[in-house]
């Protein structure tokens, strides 16, 4: 007699952004569902667990925008990491989410090179219930050294929401950023980004139309301004891997620190020596995820946090505000 207990399934459903008109059905489900791998969707489309109003379809056929999606999920344990007791700042709780202000140097996932003390083993010591859900409720990432907030689901059905809440564009996600140059003024960075054709770490921006090229939209504004740099607020519009470190040195504004797109150290004319020791010593991206809003998944009520940012943030800001007022 098998007495092996069934795996627990959960029914979610989705419309197709028309912004996504034209793509193949399984890469409408990638971006729907980014906290299920590839060969799971795929499993589900060709078992007819995916459906597109409610029909069953091939993985290649295109979809029009504005469909329905419903997807049978057959949730097996996804989380295989071990609880671990790592502080967390949690600035929301409520037994449907978290909404927590991740500090830098802080690994969001498991994987190579970081088996442990990410902020899911973090996570799972908090809310062990959280491994029975994809990705221990994650649903959108901050890189290793980007701090601020992130939206942790606690159950399912927060996790449905919030995932087709960001597939709709309908998450407020704004970050500051310490930027090289005194920008002048504020503008949109629209310019699909994708893998780099030669450095599997990095991401570029590529031709429309280009294999592996995304649609991304960050939108910019200066919040204040040094004698050759300048703190902007990024907002988001699309939620691509290093989207806005990306798009900034694209616009030839790189983000101080940052170690993949931020080039050579640059430093202002006659600085001061405390500023070109912060310089020097700040290690990573100067990045912070300052403001996060949705619509709460079972109150339908906005829900916005604010982080303000990090010391080594603010001691960055002190330094380039003080070089400013005595060399100006």
């Amino acid at each position: 007699m098998n007495t092996a207990a069934t795996p627990p399934t959960e029914v979610l459903e989705a419309e197709v952004p028309l912004a996504l008109a034209g793509r193949r059905f399984d890469q409408v489900l990638a971006e729907l569902f980014p906290d299920f791998s590839r060969s799971r969707l795929s499993e589900w489309i060709k078992s007819g667990d995916a459906t597109l109003d409610g029909r069953e379809v091939r993985p290649r056929e295109a979809v029009r925008g504005g469909e329905r999606v419903r997807v049978r999920a057959e949730l097996t344990i996804e989380t295989r990491s071990e609880p671990e007791a790592i502080a967390l700042a949690v600035l929301h709780e409520d037994p449907e989410v978290f909404v927590i202000d991740k500090p830098a140097g802080l690994v969001v996932h498991p994987g190579a090179g970081n088996p442990q003390g990410t902020l899911v083993n973090a996570l799972l010591h908090r809310d062990p219930a959280l491994a029975t859900l994809p990705r221990a409720g994650i649903v959108h990432r901050l890189d290793k050294d980007t701090s601020g907030l992130m939206v942790v689901a606690r159950t399912l059905r927060a996790h449905t929401a919030l995932v087709e809440q960001l597939s709709a564009r309908a998450v407020h996600r704004q970050y500051l950023a310490v930027v090289v140059g005194s920008m002048i003024a504020g503008g949109k960075v629209d310019a699909p980004i994708g893998r780099h054709p030669t450095d599997r770490i990095r991401r570029a921006v590529l031709a429309e139309g280009q294999a592996d090229a995304r649609e991304a939209v960050t939108h910019y504004r200066v919040r204040e301004r040094f004698r050759a740099h300048t703190v902007v607020e990024c907002r988001l519009e699309t939620g691509r891997t290093h989207q806005i470190r990306v798009h900034m040195a694209h616009v030839r504004h790189p983000i101080v620190g940052d170690p993949l797109y931020g080039g050579a150290l640059r430093l202002p004319k006659a600085a001061t020596p405390e500023l070109v020791d912060s310089l020097r010593g700040f290690k990573r991206q100067a990045l912070h995820a300052e403001t996060l809003e949705f619509t709460h998944p079972a109150s339908g009520e906005p829900l916005r946090v604010q982080a303000a940012p990090p010391a080594d943030f603010e001691a960055l800001c002190g330094a380039l505000r003080r070089d400013t007022a005595e060399v100006g």
